[in-house]
């Protein structure tokens, strides 16, 4: 015998949670979701009836095709006359009738010896942007330059969006991932804790007014420091180690007045390479003092809602021909900040 299932014991206190959670969505959050889905499950809805009624049309009409041309087959067999048989399907059939082109084609056809009522295959237009070079062309180029998009790469090889696409999902089993914040749904000891540091934040700024000049995370007075990262590199605690020395250097540098009273304070998020440990003794031992950073709070991270939204606005839509190029740009940008 089966072992029976007991059910969880959490199950009373989650039913709690969701009923608690449920409770602070407001009113009117809850309408227009109602209406949304409303509006989604009638769209839907018509769509389907839309495609079913096509469907159920291009079924009948094929198979009276077939039975037409199962009839004139019929005729040719009995040695009745075209024009005597193509009457006939007008009296059985009426508008549904094939015309009189079709039922004379079908009836030369039947009468030189065809048996089969189907159509035949048909080859098609042969593709001229899906060949075996194209293909490789493309797989070359997403190879040279995996920030490529489809649209550059169908103008350069003169090929349409289309085909390009095809070629990236079917043949080469590539797909594109957009590089955007997904928004992470907090528990409720995550938003508890957020809200916590959010309000300490506040209580800082209102205790002391000068706390954000003293922030060091691209403050609005120019770019403290900045790098960037070597080709193959990825950002491990060893390279963010040598990043937390060389913004000491450069904080000493353009911040003297700041390294001199030792009252900054470094904000970064809590990247797995920012809060390693051989990064967190090396900011102990020198006596960095942190600003908090909520878990799964990218918009209380000024560098990823202020800084890098505003790096890339103006470089948007613009062609860079070498990785050169592209640190140059960014650097002439840094400096209007």
């Amino acid at each position: 015998m089966g072992r029976r299932l007991q059910p969880s014991r959490n199950v009373d206190y989650l039913a709690r949670q969701l009923e608690t959670i449920w409770q602070e969505i407001p009113q009117h959050t809850i309408r227009n979701l109602y209406q949304s889905m409303a509006r989604w499950v009638a769209a839907c809805i018509q769509s389907w009836q839309k495609r079913h009624i096509h469907s159920a049309y291009t079924r009948c009409f094929d198979r009276q095709k077939m039975d037409q041309r199962t009839c004139i087959k019929f005729c040719v067999k009995n040695e009745i006359k075209c024009t005597d048989t193509f009457r006939m399907l007008t009296v059985a059939y009426g508008e549904a009738t094939l015309d009189r082109s079709n039922v004379y084609r079908w009836y030369k056809m039947f009468s030189k010896g065809r048996e089969d009522v189907n159509d035949e295959e048909r080859a098609g237009r042969p593709s001229t942007s899906t060949t075996d070079e194209k293909i490789n062309e493309v797989e070359k180029m997403i190879l040279a330059n995996r920030q490529i998009t489809v649209r550059e790469v169908a103008e350069d090889l003169n090929i349409s969006i289309g085909s390009c696409h095809s070629i990236f999902i079917n043949d080469l089993g590539i797909r594109r991932v957009a590089a955007k914040f997904v928004p992470k749904l907090l528990n409720c000891d995550q938003k508890q804790h957020r809200m916590n540091i959010a309000n300490e934040m506040l209580d800082s700024v209102r205790d002391d007014p000068n706390l954000l000049q003293r922030v060091i995370t691209g403050d609005e007075a120019g770019v403290v420091h900045n790098e960037f990262l070597p080709q193959g590199r990825t950002v491990n605690k060893e390279y963010y180690l040598q990043v937390m020395r060389n913004l000491r250097q450069a904080i000493r540098q353009k911040r003297p007045d700041l390294w001199k009273n030792k009252n900054w304070l470094l904000h970064h998020d809590n990247a797995p390479a920012h809060t390693s440990l051989l990064v967190r003794d090396f900011l102990a031992k020198n006596n960095t003092l942190m600003m908090p950073q909520p878990p799964y709070s990218p918009d209380l991270a000024p560098c990823d809602f202020f800084l890098f939204p505003k790096l890339k606005r103006p470089m948007k839509g613009r062609r860079y021909a070498t990785l050169e190029e592209i640190k140059t740009a960014s650097k002439e940008e840094l400096k209007r900040f």
